[in-house]
């Protein structure tokens, strides 16, 4: 399952704060407080997102805009919990 993503790094705390419409569609807007450099706003995104979703970080894999605000995520259909995790992205927009 892939979906996109809008970053937005060093934010006050770390949360999925609803959906927007950019340059990948509609996409998750996704507040870190990490930097956006060396790629910590990656990882605090990766984690960010598997909290929310229930799933482990590593499960989640950025497969585009690695150096972008705008990303996409992918999740593999295969991941334990993939299928609660498809509801919650759902209700997350």
């Amino acid at each position: 399952m892939r979906f996109a993503v809008r970053v937005r790094p060093g934010a006050k705390r770390d949360l999925v704060d609803g959906s927007r419409e950019g340059a990948l569609g509609t996409a998750l807007v996704v507040s870190v407080s990490a930097p956006a450099n060396d790629g910590k706003a990656n990882d605090a995104v990766r984690k960010t997102l598997a909290e929310a979703l229930g799933v482990r970080a590593r499960e989640l894999v950025i497969v585009r805009g690695r150096r972008s605000r705008d990303k996409v995520i992918e999740l593999s259909a295969s991941a334990a919990g993939a299928a609660d995790a498809a509801e919650r992205l759902t209700a997350l927009y």
